[in-house]
């Protein structure tokens, strides 16, 4: 008997496409880790996660809380969440970030990305991630959390050590380090949400504990479950389209030339080589889904990654194209678990790269392997070292 495809092999993690591209020749199959059923199709993928009814986000949350761990209030988050708490606790936290609050965040959230890619042509020999991608969500995140600017590196290490959860098999030392990561994390966040009861300011914290009927429990969950939306998303946003810009030097000269197609460009990134790669669901009851019967308590990863590299819904898919004219993408979800900071995250990423693409003339990469997220649920590099040569103004 044939072994089961594996979406977690190191080679994968590095480069999914090539898998993603068999199993869309495929229904609804087994794969591994743990048997769970790959989804991968365009329309099978929307069909999985508009349908909260039978496939619920619960297995998602329960993906978050492997036996090794004991608790972990992300697996009680927003996201985890089906209707109608989803819907109650959506329309609690939706207006923290519509577009009045962003309009309000925008000259902040210019001022970082200006000052950190003053300094990134600066240094020419930069690592991308380190210099830039990482430090700029994690400040405009300290200014939704109250933080100071220096828990920016923990927001970090905690975000990647709860997208790490799902479908890992950890090490005894690995499980000791998730563990006090999520420690620490509530720790945190227990001790920020007593300060701002005491002393509200203009922050997310204190704009939460307003809400009317709100729960502490609630609000902890929706810190813990941010943090990974927050942060890793636009990490790997602008980590990923810098990587694809370093091998299409076309369409780099084309942006450099010409930064009204930023907007474009994030939204050709978000379709070919999404930083929300997945998302895990649990089937309610058995589902006939293309022809295929996935049994009721299943486990299913609905992969957005291979969804939208379907031929059948974007021509010319395994294609690259600031050419492209906008069909609908999944990078942010669909239905009623899109992302409450798909506008942040865009937000973010266009103020990053025009303030970056005014300052530089080109960029290469260093010679050297980049080493990818290993995650069933976020990919995007874990460094990017790279030689930037600043624009001659």
């Amino acid at each position: 008997m044939e072994q089961p495809l594996n979406l977690m092999t190191p080679e994968v993690r590095a480069n999914p496409y090539p898998l993603y591209a068999e199993l869309r020749q495929l229904p609804p199959c087994q794969v591994e880790p743990g048997g769970m059923w790959a989804v991968s199709r365009y329309e099978d993928v929307v069909a999985v996660l508009k349908d909260p009814r039978r496939f619920s986000s619960a297995g998602l949350g329960r993906s978050f809380l492997p036996p090794w761990l004991e608790r972990n209030p992300t697996a009680h988050s927003l996201v985890m969440k089906d209707p109608p708490e989803h819907t109650r606790l959506r329309g609690m936290l939706s207006r923290t970030f519509g577009p009045a609050a962003l309009s309000r965040l925008e000259p902040r959230i210019r001022a970082i990305a200006e000052q950190l890619a003053e300094s990134l042509v600066r240094r020419q020999e930069v690592d991308f991630v380190a210099d830039f991608a990482l430090p700029l969500p994690a400040r405009v995140l300290n200014l939704f959390y109250g933080l100071e600017p220096s828990m920016a590196l923990h927001l970090k290490r905690w975000a990647d050590d709860l997208v790490s959860i799902p479908a890992s098999q950890p090490t005894p030392q690995r499980i000791a380090e998730v563990r006090h990561s999520l420690a620490e994390m509530e720790r945190c966040f227990t001790a920020l949400i007593e300060e701002r009861r005491a002393t509200p300011g203009e922050d997310l914290v204190s704009e939460l504990i307003r809400v009317e009927g709100i729960t502490q429990e609630e609000i902890l969950s929706f810190l813990f479950g941010l943090l990974p939306a927050g942060v890793e998303t636009t990490v790997y946003l602008l980590a990923n389209t810098m990587f694809i810009l370093s091998t299409h030097p076309r369409e780099l000269e084309r942006v450099l030339a010409n930064r009204a197609l930023i907007p474009r460009l994030i939204e050709e990134v978000l379709r070919y080589d999404p930083p929300g790669q997945s998302s895990l669901r649990l089937t309610t009851e058995d589902v006939a889904l293309s022809g295929v019967t996935i049994p009721r308590g299943s486990l299913v990863v609905a992969l957005m990654g291979a969804a939208m590299r379907d031929e059948r819904q974007f021509p010319d898919a395994e294609r690259f194209s600031l050419d492209r004219e906008g069909q609908s993408n999944l990078s942010f979800g669909h239905g009623p678990h899109f992302c409450l900071g798909a506008m942040l995250a865009r937000l973010e990423a266009r103020l990053g790269l025009e303030a970056l693409f005014s300052r530089l003339r080109g960029f290469s990469l260093s010679p050297g392997e980049v080493r990818w997220s290993h995650s069933i649920i976020a990919r995007g590099p874990l460094a990017l070292p790279m030689r930037v040569e600043p624009a001659e103004h």
